[in-house]
This record gives C-alpha cells, structure tokens and sequence, in this order.
C-alpha cells in the first residue's frame, strides 16, 4: 500500500544545536567505503549538526578514533553489537550478522532519539538530506524505498507468505520511527516468522521488513532517494518514461546507492554512475 508523504520540519534539539542522525551498521571491511558516504554527507552544511551512530562488533579503537578524527564536525557514536544476541537468524558471507542491527536499531539506540535515517555504507550522497529527513512519518515505522515492479512484487508476497502487495523495501535507505518501533516491534515475532519461512528467505533483513512491517512503510521517490545504475536502466528503458541523464540526477536526486554485486570500486563495474564515486573518492577534504 503506496502512501503519500507531506513535508514537515521534525528535528531534534541537544546541546544547544539542531541534529540530524544519522545510522550505519557495518564490519571493518567496510570503513574506507563509509568515509566516501560520510565524506559525501559533509559537502553539505545542513541546518542540523550531522549525529553519527555506528552498530558493530569487530572496530577497534583506532578504527574508531581515525573515523573521529577524519570527520571532526561530525558527532560520532559506536555501539558495539554482540553477535550472539543474533545467533538464531540466518547469515550468509554475502548477507552478514550486521544486517539485522537495523532491525533492532530502536533498542540500542539512545532511548530519547525518535528518529535516525539509517544508510548503508555503499552510497554516495549528492545532494543535501534534509528535506527527505524532515519527513512526518506520523505513526509509520518507516520511510524507504522499492525499486521492484508489480509482477516481483506478487512473486515476493508469495514468497514471503504476504496477503498484502506492499512494495518489496529497500533497506539501504530507510527513515525510522524509533518511537513507533519501541512501541511496537517484538523479536519473538520476527524469530518466528524466520523460523517459519527460513528457506524462502533470499535477502533476510530486507524479506523481514517488508513482510512485517510492508504496511507500516511509506514509499519515497527511488529516483530521488535510492538511484542505481540498475533502477535508472529500467526506468529510461519503459517507453512511458521520460529519459533522464546524469544532468537530471546531478539536479534532481539526492542519494547514489551501489546496491547488489555492481560497485564502483570494483573493476567489473557497469553503469554511469560511478562518476559520483569516483569524485568524492578523488577529492580532498
């Protein structure tokens, strides 16, 4: 069930200054990537003071340290993840223990904070955040994207034993109502419902959200919000589309996302997109 969302300043007030928070769960293979998102992030002086929470397990405090000091504007937090708190849900080499912690990001995360977009680390960010931010989600847990069209979409319901078509989510990009999800959200519901559709589970942590919590999301722009190389494909391949090029997404989009095997740092690369990568990748600070 699409949902329409209506623009409303909601921010947070701490210490005499405007935060925006931000949310990221990875492992250490990752840092380099996350400083290009962060990098990309801090090209643009928000009226909010960038708040950054970071979920893991295995940073060590020189990890954590250079991050410090490599983003001195920014607020760093690092809340270290036991993963035997995860030892019942299905990981692969692909699909890791951290993906869950966004799941559960509402427990662990400071209880006076409603509110924290949470980004994978693979995104470049190239235009300011705040309005998406600043979204009502009202009593919805989230705000996020799907990039799956209608038949997908009835193929993923039946996978994932839905009545409902709700649009399969993306959670590389998702604005979380962490007040919502404390009121709401059980672990015993979602262990149960892994443990009845274990098998058919593809992308674990993206099959949960949208089986559980599909109806409880509202579906932003994946043009503006979540472009791929793969979405702007199928977009300017559909006759009833107007093409966009890179000009358009320079003006119009906001956030870059190499979801998937495609990535820009990778040499088997295909797309337009890395050039976005590549610029903060080459820029200095």
């Amino acid at each position: 069930m699409q949902k329409s969302y209506i623009l409303k300043v909601y921010i947070f007030f701490k210490g005499g200054e405007f935060i925006l928070n931000l949310l990221f769960t990875l492992n250490k293979n990752y840092i380099h990537i996350l400083k290009n998102c962060i990098k990309s992030l801090l090209r643009f002086k928000a009226q909010e003071k960038y708040s950054i929470y970071i979920m893991h397990s295995d940073l060590t405090e020189n990890e954590t340290n250079d991050l410090k000091s490599s983003f001195p504007s920014a607020d760093f937090s690092f809340i270290y993840m036991d993963k035997e708190l995860f030892s019942d849900f299905p990981e692969n080499k692909r699909y890791p223990k951290e993906m869950y912690y966004r799941i559960f990001a509402a427990d662990f995360l400071p209880q006076t904070m409603d509110k924290v977009l949470y980004l994978d680390p693979d995104i470049i960010v190239i235009n300011p955040i705040d309005e998406f931010y600043s979204q009502d989600l009202g009593d919805n847990f989230y705000m996020a994207c799907s990039h799956t069209r209608k038949f997908l979409t009835k193929v993923n319901m039946l996978r994932l034993g839905v009545d409902e078509d709700y649009p399969y989510i993306n959670s590389g990009v998702m604005l979380m109502n962490l007040k919502e999800l404390r009121k709401h959200q059980k672990k015993e519901e979602i262990l149960s419902y892994i443990n009845d559709k274990g098998k058919n589970l593809i992308l674990p942590d993206q099959d949960i959200i949208t089986a559980l919590y599909g109806g409880k999301t509202i579906i932003a722009d994946s043009l503006k919000y979540n472009m791929s190389d793969r979405l702007l494909s199928f977009h300017n391949a559909s006759p009833a589309n107007k093409k966009i090029d890179l000009d358009w997404i320079r003006k119009n989009t906001v956030i870059i996302h190499y979801f998937g095997k495609n990535k820009p740092w990778k040499e088997n690369y295909k797309g337009i997109l890395d050039c976005f990568y590549k610029e903060i990748e080459n820029s200095s600070r």
